[in-house]
């Protein structure tokens, strides 16, 4: 691939992963980490940044990405991991939020009082354009997202630049009491799922190999370089805004300002971009928010409806639209704060198995292996984090999974992934190896 090339298709896999709701999350946790900075930003990025990035190159390895990959570990696995994943990308978490994140940045700063009816009527606006959109996909879409993206990143980095020198001389706030008494690196580490672009990638990734193909491109060692190119380039630019946005919300400071029911991210985005461009900043950033919230919504929308009515294609497109979307704006209106509450559980489920699945596919890639030493330790980590969520949300007392190694870091699943694999590829030793094609 050329140098432009790798820039435009760089750029359009940066597009896919950089949603408004993603830039939340780095404030809050550098406003929270205080003189353990750079310990939780660096586990963010290894989470928000490193696993897509892996996530997506891991994508090319077969033809047909993971569709085919995860055939090798058993096809009904592939279809419910799948399922499982652009369920939690889609209606169940990821296109609420982007309702719920538009909500919190484009009005809430304006309300005197935040209340339910609120979000009621501004969720339904905002989803029956959705709906409308979605209903034709087409050239509009692409239009939008094309200038949406770059607008919001211009407005971004016009932030980070103009509060970098504003901050630069300000003291570190103060770490909170949940960095003083736990892991700054896990915090980091897991906060990171939150921005879900891990498991986003396993979906995004045979868009990309497609992007490479339309360019006359079909040598498979070609198609792997390509998208290793790209997607660092991708992971730079993700790495150099998640760090600068945390960096600021790590220096800046409110002068007395209350949070109140706002969730953090959004309340410090809205803050700083006010503090250093005065009453036009809430708006310039509210309105940009909103219309890259209804891209990345719709979007979503269509490439889920799209998948279900690939594999049960009885269904007609247009019903999984509304289905998803009515699904979406009920969940929507339990506000920001409750559907990222929602959502870790599952992530904490869906994470390891994602993280297990992604690095075995790629020791099998260079290390041809029988299928045992991919089975094995997948349904070994599936059941020891449904497991260990029960335990560590109180829902069910397991007591002895705390003496587990790792636990403590939530990495309790990577020696049984290790050993899960040894032991698959010893019983497995006379059998035929994985091929991938």
């Amino acid at each position: 691939m050329s140098t432009k090339q790798v820039i435009m298709v760089g750029f359009t896999l940066f597009a896919m992963f950089f949603g408004a709701g993603n830039l939340i999350f780095p404030p809050a946790l550098g406003f929270g980490s205080g003189e353990y900075f750079w310990t939780a930003m660096l586990a963010f990025v290894l989470t928000g940044v490193g696993l897509p990035l892996i996530g997506v190159i891991v994508g090319s390895i077969s033809k047909d990405g993971y569709k085919e990959s995860l055939k090798h570990i058993h096809p009904a696995f592939g279809v419910a991991f799948l399922v499982a994943i652009y369920l939690t990308i889609g209606p169940f978490f990821a296109i609420p939020r982007t309702a719920t994140t538009a909500y919190e940045m484009a009005i809430v700063p304006f309300l005197s009082e935040n209340t339910g009816i609120w979000l009621l009527v501004f969720s339904l606006a905002f989803f029956i354009i959705v709906l409308l959109l979605s209903l034709k996909p087409g050239t509009l879409i692409n239009t939008i997202g094309q200038v949406l993206t770059p607008l919001l990143l211009i407005g971004i980095v016009l932030l980070i630049i103009v509060a970098g020198i504003a901050y630069f001389s300000n003291s570190i706030n103060p770490a909170s009491a949940t960095f003083q008494e736990s892991s700054p690196f896990t915090i980091g580490f897991t906060e990171g799922y939150l921005t879900m672009d891990a498991i986003a990638a396993i979906a995004f990734s045979v868009l990309v190999l497609n992007s490479i193909r339309q360019l006359g491109i079909t040598n498979r060692r070609d198609l792997l370089i390509g998208t290793i190119k790209s997607a660092l380039l991708a992971a730079a630019l993700l790495g150099a805004i998640y760090i600068s946005l945390g960096w600021l919300a790590n220096r800046v400071d409110l002068g007395g300002a209350l949070v109140d029911d706002q969730n953090l991210g959004t309340f410090l985005l809205t803050y700083m971009s006010s503090d250093v461009f005065g009453i036009f900043g809430p708006i310039l950033l509210g309105v940009i928010v909103f219309l890259a919230c209804i891209t990345t919504g719709t979007g979503l929308i269509v490439s889920v409806s799209e998948y279900f009515n690939s594999i049960l294609p009885k269904v007609p497109y247009k019903l999984w639209v509304v289905v998803f979307t009515l699904i979406s704006f009920g969940l929507a209106n339990q506000g920001l704060d409750q559907v990222i509450a929602t959502s870790v559980p599952i992530l904490s489920i869906i994470y390891p198995i994602a993280m297990t699945t992604v690095l075995l596919l790629i020791v099998t890639y260079f290390l041809p292996s029988p299928r045992l030493s991919l089975q094995i330790p997948v349904y070994v980590v599936t059941a020891l984090s449904i497991l260990s969520v029960l335990h560590r949300n109180g829902w069910m007392e397991m007591s002895w999974l705390e003496s587990l190694p790792l636990f403590s870091y939530s990495f309790e699943w990577i020696p049984f992934m290790i050993v899960g694999y040894i032991l698959g590829y010893l019983i497995g030793l006379k059998k035929p190896r994985v091929e991938y094609t």
